[in-house]
């Protein structure tokens, strides 16, 4: 009844956002592309996987309109795609781009080359088929993933999928309540036990805490190359940094460096062979 309730305050909270998302998502796409154009991996007619569908098909568009790729498939552990926001995609892309959008008449009127899979929890072994896929994609979904099954979706992809394949993920590992409450620090969770930030958050808004050397240690348990990383880093003169020296961090961030905490905007580009 919960995630019922959340998905359709989600639903109507989000319904007049298609040009927002297209917006924050384009920004983030051309970022990809920068980092896929200096590994010199070429896009046009092949296939990408997406990790993690949201709320439209937003990024899929934009990989089979502008980069000309072959077939998208995008899993989501939800299901939020519905027929009225993409109906509204479409018309604008008609609109912005002067591109028709050719649907097939099925739950959610989406392109034939464009493969839904959602309520699927990628952890679990079976719930990807084995077919061909040249690039992985996430965008800001691994930091709401726990760290368990982050591990297991990423020895699940290197066990069924064909190798050789690249994953390229882009993660904001900071404190996603600072977006809306502006006191709060980015890193304000840092400063709270497993126990205690058990109790701040539901599973609607879940966010693991990992820093960045977790992440990379998960990719390498898995057999994953890092071919680029690059994050950000915090401007110690900037009030982001001000706020963080203001906490009192818990101590399972102890042996945590400075800027291992700090690293924000993580990408980073992975293969398997």
């Amino acid at each position: 009844m919960g995630y019922g309730v959340y998905h359709q305050l989600q639903k109507f909270l989000n319904r007049n956002s298609i040009n927002h998302k297209i917006k924050t998502n384009d920004r983030s796409f051309n970022d990809a592309l920068k980092i896929l154009a200096e590994a010199n991996i070429e896009l046009k007619d092949k296939t990408i996987f997406e990790l993690g569908s949201g709320w439209a098909p937003i990024i899929p568009y934009f990989f089979m309109y502008f980069k000309h790729v072959k077939k998208v498939v995008t899993y989501d552990i939800n299901e939020h795609y519905d027929s009225k926001t993409i109906a509204k995609l479409n018309q604008y892309f008609k609109t912005e781009f002067k591109i028709d959008v050719a649907t097939e008449k099925d739950t959610y009127d989406l392109p034939s080359n464009i493969s839904y899979y959602p309520n699927k929890n990628l952890a679990e072994v079976g719930s990807i088929s084995h077919e061909p896929v040249d690039l992985i994609f996430s965008r800001f979904v691994l930091e709401h993933i726990p760290p368990k099954e982050l591990a297991e979706i990423h020895r699940n992809f290197a066990k069924n999928l064909p190798k050789p394949f690249y994953i390229l993920h882009m993660i904001s590992p900071s404190d996603h309540r600072a977006y809306d409450d502006k006191l709060l620090s980015y890193y304000d969770f840092l400063k709270y036990s497993k126990e205690e930030w058990q109790k701040q958050h539901t599973k609607f808004d879940y966010h693991n805490r990992l820093r960045l050397p977790d992440y990379l240690e998960i990719f390498k348990n898995e057999g994953f190359e890092v071919v680029s990383l690059d994050y950000d880093t915090c401007d110690k003169n900037s009030e982001k940094y001000k706020k963080f020296k203001e906490l009192t961090l818990h101590k399972d961030y102890d042996n945590y460096t400075e800027e291992e905490l700090l690293a924000g905007s993580i990408n980073v580009l992975l293969k398997i062979t």
